[in-house]
């Protein structure tokens, strides 16, 4: 009598340990997928390939557009954070909106430049990224941003101070070219879609492909 009235007590307690084991399974799957990986940095900022075009099609004055484009990048290259106008950040927020760009969430410690200690990883696979045959000679935009917490013109600086320590960061420890990286800051402006203002998440920086190779190569 006792064998037959335990049997179901132990296959409850089977079931009970399989769901544990499957819930921890499954809860470190999604901490590692969490982490981004350089492929999918590299994925992200690829030249977009241009569609094939009917010969039937007069096609469009992009040639103009995109040499417009490629001589204000041109102009930005050596040009300090600091020196760039108001209007220069918003025509470099217009022209990234068309271009490939990633937001790796990198962030910072509350109220300073200084790289998280979370944000190590995703800063060593955008080096890692940036350094390979497919993305190393383009132009690239570090774009600087804050949460809310704080007056427009600090802000402004901050976000100025967390591009430039991305820029360091890439040029000492993966050698890459100054003169391909443009920062640029937007203080407390541009939040993430979807964030409020004040967000944590909103201590970052966003990276954007501002010309493939063909295009950047002197």
């Amino acid at each position: 009598m006792s064998t037959t009235s335990g049997s179901p007590n132990l296959r409850s307690l089977r079931v009970i340990a399989l769901i544990c084991v499957a819930f921890a399974v499954t809860t470190g799957m999604a901490s590692a997928a969490d982490d981004v990986t350089s492929d999918q940095i590299l994925r992200a900022l690829a030249p977009k390939k241009p569609l094939t075009r009917s010969l039937s099609v007069t096609p469009p004055a992009e040639p103009a557009v995109n040499a417009a484009e490629g001589k204000f990048v041109d102009a930005l290259r050596n040009r300090t954070t600091r020196s760039l106008s108001a209007g220069e950040r918003e025509q470099i927020a217009a022209i990234a909106e068309t271009k490939p760009r990633i937001d790796l969430e990198i962030t910072f410690d509350y109220d300073s430049a200084t790289i998280s200690a979370k944000a190590q990883p995703a800063v060593q696979a955008l080096g890692k990224a940036l350094s390979s045959d497919e993305l190393k000679g383009s132009t690239f935009i570090l774009a600087g941003h804050t949460d809310a917490v704080g007056g427009e013109t600090y802000n402004q600086d901050l976000s100025e101070r967390r591009a430039d320590a991305i820029k360091r960061y890439l040029t000492d420890k993966y050698g890459l070219a100054g003169a391909d990286l443009v920062t640029v800051g937007y203080g407390k402006n541009k939040p993430k879609p979807g964030t409020t203002a004040a967000d944590p998440s909103n201590r970052r920086v966003q990276v954007v492909n501002m010309a493939n190779k063909t295009t950047a190569a002197r």
